[in-house]
């Protein structure tokens, strides 16, 4: 899609929210959210001549040192580890075809697809707010399959309860979803990255730029839930790659 049309679409990436909250929330626990990324980070090394941090640190060594390697008899050299496996080539991308309906095993989704523009004000549409299971798909841009970033999204709840991705935060890397497409072809993905972002930071080259390959983005409410808005303050968005076999 055109930078214009992509600026448009990214500025109602952040409305989304108000559009699909117009519906009170019921349920006071909240839609599951991505799980935080952990790592650990490693120490930072002392600076050259830097004092100690503790008396520990100053001791001399006590441990024994290995003697140095006799001369004329060096060291058996040690086997090289085996190298990592050579990742995968990207799937090759398929012909463009409307999507008819997604499943995702892993939180029980398998829902029909309806397509999706912008309205009057460049802000992009939402499903209808009366059916839970229902997504909508940006037909103006790339479709499941096709090279670029499809995008595909859906209510987090409704008047009524939960709706079509009320547990998209709860996905893993790994997990799979497939689109069955109008040509009769199933587009099949596999997740890569859960996040969720704040509506005022949301990183919409990243969510909506072009890629060099198929790649997938569901994208619904999440976050903390704020009852005097009546609107969620994030948005999960999944990142997803096409796999080779569709």
């Amino acid at each position: 899609m055109g930078r214009a049309k992509l600026t448009a679409v990214a500025a109602g990436a952040v409305i989304l929210g108000v559009c699909v909250i117009g519906n009170d929330l019921k349920n006071e626990d909240g839609p599951p959210q991505p799980a935080a990324a952990q790592s650990a980070a490693p120490a930072p090394a002392a600076a050259p001549g830097s004092a100690p941090d503790s008396a520990a640190d100053s001791a001399p060594e006590t441990a024994p040192k290995a003697a140095p390697d006799a001369p004329g008899n060096p060291a058996a050299p040690q086997p090289a580890p085996p190298a990592a496996p050579a990742a995968p080539p990207p799937a090759e991308p398929m012909k463009h075809s409307p999507p008819l309906r997604i499943r995702i095993p892993a939180v029980k989704v398998d829902a029909p697809v309806i397509g999706v523009g912008l309205d009057a004000k460049g802000v992009l549409e939402v499903p209808p707010a009366n059916n839970r299971n229902l997504t909508g798909w940006y037909e103006d841009g790339p479709a499941p399959g096709a090279r670029g970033a499809s995008v595909m999204l859906g209510h987090v709840d409704s008047k009524t309860g939960p709706a079509v991705f009320w547990s998209l935060g709860s996905l893993k890397q790994g997990d799979k979803i497939t689109v069955d497409r109008a040509d009769g072809k199933t587009a099949a993905f596999e997740v890569d990255v859960v996040e969720s972002f704040r509506k005022d930071a949301f990183p919409d080259k990243r969510v909506y730029g072009q890629t060099p390959d198929a790649q997938l983005r569901l994208i619904t409410c999440g976050g903390t839930y704020d009852k005097q808005r009546k609107d969620y303050l994030e948005n999960v968005v999944v990142f997803a790659h096409l796999v080779p076999g569709s």
